[in-house]
């Protein structure tokens, strides 16, 4: 991928001036990260930036007891907030991303970072909505885990993952962490559909029986 054809996908980026495009390009690169792979973790500090252009990225926190809680995910045409945050602040990541897919993205190192930061209106612009737009998400996930009731969070989340298909090939600890809860209550509650006959269980497989049923507890 050429260096214009990945500057566009960011709409932001596009109007930087032409020196500093350049500059831009000419001083980062384009790399593929194979899926499964930890980009960052707890205690490291972040040496560039990353601009996805393929894949997705999961952002979690794990607890020192191993509870797991997935705080959102960095999607094509996006840059990861926390990683802005320890850049700016000169402070080592609290949290872990792991690429869920193959990805394709564009690494700025930080030295390129902080001098975009420094001359750059427009890149500021770009970095700083960005930050915006993920603190809402941030705090949109706070006030479920801790204002909205499980049942319905996890049928909105079966709804979600299930895609129309009859079959979700997940596991009770993934549903845990991402709904920021411990893997027994997301049994129980699971338990609780199977008995209602919504759905059925199987290893690693929750097969759906009433999707009906799923979705109108989902939209309370």
């Amino acid at each position: 991928m050429s260096h214009a054809d990945w500057i566009m996908q960011f709409p932001g980026l596009s109007r930087l001036s032409t020196e500093l495009r350049q500059y831009l390009t000419d001083n980062s690169r384009v790399i593929d990260i194979p899926v499964d792979t930890v980009i960052f973790g707890p205690g490291k500090p972040p040496e560039q930036l990353l601009l996805l252009l393929s894949g997705t990225v999961r952002v979690q926190k794990t607890s020192e007891t191993g509870r797991e809680i997935v705080l959102y995910r960095v999607h094509a045409g996006e840059s990861c907030v926390l990683t802005t945050a320890c850049l700016m602040a000169y402070e080592d990541y609290s949290a872990e991303g792991i690429a869920e897919t193959g990805l394709q993205a564009v690494a700025i190192p930080r030295d390129v970072f902080d001098r975009m930061v420094a001359d750059s209106p427009e890149f500021r612009q770009f970095v700083f909505m960005a930050y915006s737009r993920r603190m809402t998400d941030l705090f949109a996930v706070v006030e479920e885990i801790a204002f909205r009731r499980l049942d319905i969070r996890l049928a909105q989340k079966l709804i979600e993952l299930s895609s129309e298909q009859q079959i979700i090939q997940t596991t009770h600890q993934k549903l845990a962490g991402e709904l920021g809860t411990a893997r027994e209550v997301i049994s129980r509650q699971l338990a609780e559909f199977q008995r209602r006959g919504w759905i059925e269980q199987a290893r690693g497989v929750i097969h759906i029986l009433d999707r009906d049923q799923i979705k109108a507890l989902a939209k309370q």
